[in-house]
């Protein structure tokens, strides 16, 4: 049988364990041109929530009765397709959260099955070589373009995300400037490269920040929304860049109380520039990605911390305890 996590009901307000159940349904068989993987770690990641939502999303919703979805790395166990045999690790966003999964290899864009590629730990294409590397190396490459010199601010700095981004500010010459919500995540975050760090949880938040950037902020990498995007962008240096990329800190907040600081003269003053971050826009800059990543991690610049719970029955757990911030890092689940 394969065990798997259906949504039970959406949630109002914020997520809770009830929120599915678990099932059990047989093994699914693959058609032609398909594999069967027995799925070894999921990825839990914060676009996810936007998915169990009833309303209109840029990802694909999950109604009730259906299976949760995620990504994920399996193994073959099962293929028709002539270029995967059992034993092969494949990575793929749409695995879902069951032990079983039937996927299609030739599917095009973000639907794509990936080769584990060797040499790197399997669970790395849902960390630092995979959805979350490729959002921080866009956000960076494409639309923030820091110079040398700049100071770079990303909030959630220890998360899957912000880890990625702070080191490649660091190897693009900028100078990282890390918001996180703990000492501890503060002291890996200077562990990895920041330069400076601060505390969200602080009460003298916008005293912290002028004092670690003096001279405004030139690039900030926005994943969390809510009061610290205020604040920074009542920070922001002449012909700043905004990466605006996640929104945790008030998903689970009607739209009509995710309000904050007006900044419209801040950025008439600074002529900045805010531009919203959905990293499937640039799955065909995947290949080039990687590939940068991997050269940054073979040259030991990139380091990456991870949160990984054991067990399939935890991992309604494993999402609640990433939406909270209570992750130190990537969170994962290992089957």
């Amino acid at each position: 049988m394969n065990r798997q996590w259906v949504l039970d009901h959406y949630p109002e307000g914020p997520a809770t364990e009830a929120c599915w159940r678990l099932t059990e349904a047989p093994v699914p068989e693959p058609g032609p041109g398909q594999i069967l993987v027995r799925l070894r770690w999921l990825s839990m990641d914060p676009y996810m929530r936007g998915r169990i939502a009833p309303g209109a999303n840029y990802a694909a919703g999950v109604a009730p009765g259906e299976v949760m979805q995620g990504g994920g790395v399996g193994q073959v166990v099962k293929s028709n397709h002539p270029d995967w045999a059992e034993g092969d690790l494949a990575e793929a966003m749409g695995m879902g959260w069951q032990e079983h999964a039937v996927l299609s290899p030739d599917a095009p864009g973000a639907a794509r099955v990936n080769r584990v590629p060797e040499g790197v730990p399997e669970q790395a294409t849902l960390s630092w070589l995979g959805m979350p590397g490729l959002t921080a190396w866009i956000g960076l490459t494409e639309i923030g373009c820091p110079k040398p010199g700049e100071t770079v601010v990303i909030s959630a700095a220890s998360g899957a995300v912000g880890q990625v981004a702070g080191q490649i500010a660091r190897a693009m010459g900028a100078r990282p400037v890390a918001i996180a919500g703990s000492d501890d995540k503060l002291a890996h975050c200077r562990a990895i490269g920041y330069a400076a760090g601060v505390n969200h949880r602080s009460a003298t938040l916008a005293e912290d920040l002028r004092a670690a950037c003096p001279e405004g902020v030139d690039v900030f990498f926005d994943n969390t929304g809510g009061a610290i995007h205020d604040t920074v962008l009542a920070q922001l240096a002449t012909h700043a860049r905004v990466i605006v990329c996640g929104r945790i800190a008030v998903v689970d907040k009607p739209a009509d109380q995710d309000i904050g600081l007006r900044a419209s003269s801040r950025l008439i003053v600074t002529r900045a520039r805010v531009q919203g971050l959905i990293v499937f826009d640039w799955w065909h800059k995947r290949e080039a990605a990687m590939a940068s990543l991997a050269r940054l991690w073979r040259d030991g610049k990139l380091q990456y911390r991870e949160d990984v719970l054991e067990g399939f029955e935890n991992a309604p757990a494993a999402f609640l305890r990433m939406m909270s911030g209570r992750n130190f890092g990537k969170q994962l689940v290992r089957l």
